[in-house]
């Protein structure tokens, strides 16, 4: 597969157009978010974290080949850790993964301050880089997201990605917002979880493969790729890892046959773990593979019954469970 711009073949980097140029200090870092990267679910036992759980469900990523780690954004279930919390999940993340794949730590908030801070522990934890959200209930104009997203990045000397969830945040960042995000040299990518895939060919057009596009939907990941993406930040690697890897993988490697057939085989589960409010469906999936238990926080419910069965179903479809 040619593409423009990003890395040319022989491993030097091609031009790709003048906005990219002002801003390429995290080059190196850039490239290494990419493919599968996993958005951690958070283990709880009787109300507090399982750092044994967490650590060990960590390890077993790392060895079922996935891309990269990303601890405490929605799947981890930030919004209900306490700071404390926040920041002890980040360093048990960056204490087991010991670089051999990098960590995109959750630092986002709907408070510019709170996330300045957040970022800033990232960076001292030994995080790759930070995810940072659109901040939600507050509804920032795009001059307010332009304004937060560039105090953030000039305070903390990390590469940055954007997290852009309307679904979730209700604001929705504009495409010519983020190109003028892009000409901060610490803002170097963006998960884009919009499910617009008309948005990656125009970023692309726009900031060219420099930028890091990573999906937050995983039905639609490959059609991402398709449409300019470098990979996705993934809910269904919780519980497949190895294959959401392979997924990637065989992208890269231009094995089509193989990326459509693996594509299908997780079909069902990337449709099972929205059942219900995600994490709910993924924690009960990793409960039944025996990496934690299923307890989320308030007011987050238990899966219900139904919810439980579609996703059992899924894993046994997948194989990932045996009858």
């Amino acid at each position: 597969m040619s593409k423009s711009g990003g890395m040319a073949r022989d491993g030097s980097l091609a031009d790709v157009g003048s906005c990219a140029k002002v801003r390429r200090s995290f080059y190196w870092e850039i490239m290494m978010f990419r493919g599968a990267l996993t958005a951690l679910l958070t283990p709880f036992r009787n109300g507090k974290v399982d750092e044994k759980a967490f650590q060990e469900f960590v390890e077993w990523q790392i060895q079922e080949g996935i891309h990269g780690l990303v601890p405490c954004g929605t799947t981890g279930e930030s919004p209900t850790l306490s700071h404390e919390e926040h920041r002890r999940v980040v360093e048990l993340c960056v204490e087991v993964a010991k670089g051999r794949v990098p960590v995109i730590a959750g630092t986002g908030s709907n408070s510019t301050a709170e996330a300045i801070e957040l970022t800033k522990h990232a960076k001292r934890a030994g995080a790759d880089g930070a995810l940072v959200v659109t901040p939600y209930y507050n509804k920032p104009t795009q001059e307010g997201l332009l304004l937060h997203y560039r105090a953030i990045a000039d305070a903390v000397e990390i590469p940055i990605l954007i997290y852009n969830i309307p679904g979730r945040s209700v604001i929705d960042m504009s495409h010519q917002t983020m190109v003028q995000l892009a000409k901060h040299p610490n803002i170097i990518g963006v998960k884009d979880a919009s499910n617009d895939l008309a948005r990656p060919v125009r970023v692309r057009l726009d900031l060219g493969d420099s930028f890091a596009q990573l999906s937050g939907e995983d039905l639609t990941s490959v059609a991402f790729l398709a449409q300019g993406g470098v990979g996705c930040i993934s809910v269904s690697a919780n519980v497949a890892p190895r294959l959401c890897a392979q997924l990637q993988d065989a992208w890269q490697l231009e094995s089509y046959e193989d990326v459509f057939r693996i594509r299908d085989i997780l079909a069902p589960l990337h449709e099972a773990m929205f059942v219900e409010t995600n994490p709910a469906p993924v924690k009960f999936a990793a409960y039944m593979l025996g990496k934690c238990t299923a307890e989320t926080r308030l007011p987050l419910a238990p899966l219900s019954v139904k919810s439980q069965a579609r996703v059992e179903e899924a894993l046994r479809a997948v194989g990932l469970i045996e009858d």
